[in-house]
């Protein structure tokens, strides 16, 4: 069942710190991040509508706090700014309090339109920052920026926010892409058109990515813990499974594990996550995803290097799914842009 809990305006995002908080923190296209508390009480954590463009696919599109995020009050917003270009910036936060002069900026990526922005951030496993950034936009990639390592669109990308010199952010040296001349050795994966959300199995660490299609085919990737590292998905030369720009080659791009065709409906892939919820046993080890104009919440089992053989629908829907997200315990919410975010609950959860 979905528990309702609350209403905002275009929220596009929910999570929760690692620890120290049952709070959880809802992005607010807009430009706000809420803090809804259990009891349902509402306080905003930050408020940077001043500094951002919204609407269509830019705003305040998501927040990541750092596994220390209890001692440092260190967290991290994706947002597009006023010119349209993607902005990476650290606040911190004291007793739960931001000192909005705190603001570092770590990346900022020009953005030639106004789509395909990307715009998860998201720490990995490894504690590493992951940045997805799409391919630009307008349509068809017509940069061919998907499989251009010089770029950081159409990328997944991996840094450690701390500074390294001059530069705002360090990066890993164990990034595929480290000494790889005319590459940018900020990027872990590449070939993707808009990886609007994407996930790692809290139990397998396993990276699964929702990625926007063009014109016929959504897709979802799933790849082993750590097979994600130098890995093309295939974009701007295939989209799904269909040979797409006939001047681009990968041969060796993943295989998306599910598509989910235009001729049901489907226009923009919500990538979800795996559920480890105790208190949801039928999902549990499922990948749990939803589609932006369909709303019908599904799961399958991802298996790495497998295509899907049991997608369902859970015979639930959330209209307008803009975003998938757990918290601390494992709980998994479903946000709508319509305004609701939901709790996915059985019929009677402990506690």
């Amino acid at each position: 069942m979905l528990t309702a809990l609350g209403s905002f305006e275009a929220p596009l995002y929910v999570t929760q710190p690692p620890s120290g908080s049952d709070d959880l923190y809802v992005v607010e296209q807009g430009g706000r991040i809420q803090e809804l508390a259990p009891d349902g009480d509402v306080r905003t954590f930050l408020d940077i509508s001043d500094v951002i463009s919204s609407g269509g696919e830019r705003g305040l599109l998501s927040v990541a706090f750092a596994p220390d995020y209890e001692r440092s009050g260190l967290f991290y917003v994706d947002y597009t700014d006023e010119a349209g270009d993607t902005r990476v910036v650290e606040y911190k936060a004291e007793d739960g309090i931001v000192d909005e002069s705190s603001a570092r900026e770590l990346l900022r990526v020009e953005q030639p339109y106004a789509n395909h922005n990307g715009g998860l951030v998201l720490f990995g496993p490894d504690e590493k920052l992951y940045i997805g950034l799409g391919d630009g936009g307008s349509g068809g990639d017509p940069e061919r920026r998907g499989l251009d390592l010089s770029t950081p669109l159409g990328k997944i990308l991996r840094i450690d926010p701390k500074p390294d010199g001059d530069l705002p952010y360090t990066i890993p040296e164990d990034n595929p892409f480290v000494g790889t001349a005319d590459a940018r050795e900020e990027i872990y994966s590449y070939g993707l058109r808009n990886p609007w959300r994407f996930a790692f199995d809290r139990e397998t660490d396993e990276l699964t990515i929702g990625d926007v299609g063009q014109d016929s085919q959504e897709e979802i990737d799933v790849v082993a813990k750590g097979e994600g590292s130098g890995a093309s998905f295939g974009w701007s030369a295939f989209e799904g499974t269909e040979e797409f720009n006939d001047d681009q080659s990968s041969p060796d791009a993943i295989e998306p594990a599910l598509i989910a065709s235009h001729e049901e409906g489907n226009c923009s892939i919500t990538g979800g996550l795996t559920v480890r919820d105790p208190e949801l046993p039928t999902l549990y080890g499922r990948y749990l995803w939803g589609d932006l104009c369909v709303g019908e919440l599904r799961s399958f089992t991802p298996v790495p290097g497998e295509t899907a053989s049991d997608d369902v629908p859970l015979g639930l829907d959330v209209p307008q799914i803009a975003s998938f997200g757990e918290d601390a315990k494992g709980s998994v919410y479903a946000v709508s842009i319509a305004g609701s975010v939901y709790r996915l609950d059985p019929a009677e959860r402990n506690g």
